[in-house]
């Protein structure tokens, strides 16, 4: 079954560009090519070049570009773009993100449990007794005990999520910052319950449960972890979490002394 006759047509170089429905008014051909040609998008003619020779049918054929038709990006597509990738990078990424937060508590846990280690070996050599010394008015005093006798691993005082400046390694830090909480004259033999390292609270004073034991709005002190709680070592190696208001009943017996980090 043949269609309708093809019509070529090749625009001069004095005449104006047309479209198709123009050119079918004039000539006025099968109504069913009419139709057709009706529904097609407006396509782009350009005038021949002069000196050059005319195009071929079969470069005639060939489907040309609407009219119109954008590519890439516009610039507010851009900038949208650029804006989300912005939020998602704050919400996922930033010191004040949860998320970001929670990976910072797992590394800090891991943290805790080496400096355990530590202070086990340092009672197995003393009787049970943990690092003390009198008078101290923050935790780095005791805790600088073990460094390098018992680790060599300063980088363990440092919680991850604080922010607070490397130590240099295998060297006491009696008179430099660290991130955690001690809990001087405790027990390893005290068990289960009894705190003996935490990060770094929000006052130094006896705690029951519900009260304010980490930074409920990323402030110092008390915000290792922005206003997303922290970590408490207990005297038998376990390692529990605690929002900003305490999860633990954690009183203070007459002979333990809370330390925080120096400010």
């Amino acid at each position: 079954m043949s269609g309708p006759p093809a019509i070529w047509l090749t625009p001069s170089s004095t005449a104006s560009p047309q479209t198709p429905r123009a050119i079918l008014g004039s000539l006025n051909p099968a109504p069913g090519f009419k139709a057709m040609v009706a529904h097609a998008s407006p396509l782009c003619y350009t005038r021949p070049v002069p000196g050059q020779p005319p195009r071929s049918r079969a470069s005639r054929r060939t489907p040309q570009i609407p009219c119109g038709r954008r590519h890439g990006f516009s610039l507010i597509e851009l900038l949208v773009v650029v804006a989300m990738m912005l939020v998602l990078y704050v919400t996922l990424f930033s010191p004040g993100a949860r998320a970001h937060q929670t990976k910072m508590k797992e590394r800090c846990g891991r943290n805790l449990r080496n400096i355990y280690t530590a202070l086990q070996t340092h009672a197995l050599d003393h009787a049970d007794v943990l690092p003390a010394v009198t008078n101290a008015a923050t935790s780095e005093a005791p805790l600088s005990l073990l460094i390098p006798r018992y680790t060599t691993g300063t980088e363990f005082f440092i919680c991850p999520g604080s922010g607070d400046r490397a130590l240099p390694d295998a060297t006491p830090f009696a008179n430099r910052k660290i991130s955690y909480a001690y809990y001087m004259g405790r027990r390893l033999s005290e068990g289960a319950g009894q705190p003996l390292l935490s990060d770094a609270q929000v006052n130094t004073a006896a705690k029951a449960t519900g009260d304010a034991l980490f930074s409920p709005d990323g402030k110092k002190p008390g915000n290792n972890h922005h206003q997303y709680g922290g970590n408490l070592l207990f005297c038998d190696g376990a390692i529990q979490a605690s929002p900003a208001k305490s999860k633990f009943n954690l009183p203070l017996p007459p002979h333990v002394l809370l330390l925080n980090p120096k400010p």
